[in-house]
């Protein structure tokens, strides 16, 4: 029998362990092929109730392609991105082109349609060498990572670890019903329960062996738990308590800017509910937002804070937010702005658009 010897290679492509080491390589979404999602369980939750039946209507319907306009001006935002990124000497991988127009179904239920590529923070989370696939809770983004498989493979390949949470089934059990949610016309909590765990990357923020997180629409205890759990003791998960009942990913929350400084959004986090962890870093109020023009208006004002650090000083960040740019100044930043409003109706922004794979920088414990 012959004896073969399996690779273990030395190195990886893959390395990231914070949200501002110098950034070298990146993925970057696309909205090309993105269809309005299907499936309403978890988003009606995260706009006030009844709007997002209002946007819906805007777009043609659940399940329904984005109007070519809004694909065409997100297209331009997220070239502009691109060249950004590269005149700043990172490298840029693009997914594959998917046909996100087809139905699918599990043993439990179906959807008439995929959602789309536009956002890599979403569903998958980069420890250091590892790709984590996170088991989301939207039914419509089920099959999303096949658009990811050609590089994850080729990572993969060349020494990156890849793992895939525990595919979800993602039945009626996983979620409360409308009695549940609204009551006297208010919504109640989150629309998760715990019967499976189930987590969304961007309920994550990296700073080195502590990882801050939140519970959310789309994440879940038993999600959280399990994470730990698997990345295991040489990490710590803190959760950061987010006060809106619409909550859907840390990255309109709070965010890592540089080593010891973070920005929070003083509307829906309390400084003093903040783990007692960060007492030793600068822990900054985001200013007001300027009101975005996104036209379906799905995404919080507080976008605004999703912005992406290339390297702790260099800040790639929504040109419109001036209030932002005086304050990253302020702090010894160089924001670098974009006009990325155009991005908005596809559910994210810069930081949302991107999925760091490798930055310059080792391991390291800062608290």
């Amino acid at each position: 029998m012959m004896d073969e010897t399996i690779n273990l290679a030395p190195s990886s492509p893959v390395s990231s362990y914070n949200e501002w080491d110098p950034l070298e390589e990146v993925i970057l979404g696309t909205p090309l092929g993105s269809h309005f999602a299907a499936w309403r369980g978890i988003n009606d939750y995260t706009v006030p109730y009844g709007e997002w039946v209002i946007a819906e209507a805007k777009v043609g319907g659940g399940g329904m392609p984005y109007p070519v306009e809004m694909v065409d001006a997100a297209c331009k935002a997220v070239y502009e991105l691109e060249r950004i990124l590269i005149n700043e000497g990172v490298r840029v991988r693009h997914v594959e082109k998917m046909d996100y127009s087809k139905a699918f179904h599990t043993p439990a239920w179906g959807v008439t349609s995929g959602f789309g590529s536009a956002n890599p923070r979403d569903p998958f989370l980069v420890i250091g060498t590892e790709i984590i696939e996170t088991p989301m809770a939207d039914r419509s983004r089920y099959f999303e990572a096949w658009a990811y498989r050609q590089l994850f493979k080729e990572y993969f390949r060349a020494g990156a670890k890849w793992t895939a949470a525990p595919k979800p089934m993602l039945t009626d059990e996983l979620f409360k019903t409308v009695e549940e949610m609204i009551v006297d016309g208010q919504q109640t909590g989150f629309v998760l329960t715990e019967f499976e765990p189930v987590f969304d990357a961007a309920d994550f923020v990296r700073c080195g062996r502590d990882i801050f997180g939140q519970l959310s629409n789309a994440t879940n205890r038993f999600g959280v738990e399990w994470l730990q759990r698997h990345i295991g003791d040489g990490y710590r998960i803190h959760l950061v308590k987010n006060n809106s009942p619409e909550a859907i990913h840390i990255d309109t929350t709070f965010m890592p800017i540089a080593e010891g400084k973070i920005i929070y959004n003083p509307e829906w986090i309390n400084p003093n509910e903040l783990p007692a962890i960060l007492k030793s870093w600068d822990v900054i109020p985001a200013p007001q937002p300027i009101p975005n023009t996104d036209p379906l208006k799905l995404v919080s004002e507080w976008i605004s804070i999703n912005f992406l650090s290339l390297d702790g000083e260099r800040i790639i960040v929504a040109k419109d937010q001036t209030n932002l740019i005086a304050l990253l100044k302020d702090h010894g930043m160089k924001p670098i702005p974009i006009d990325f409003d155009a991005y908005y109706p596809f559910l994210g922004a810069i930081h949302c658009a991107t999925l760091d794979i490798r930055r310059r920088g080792e391991l390291k414990s800062y608290f």
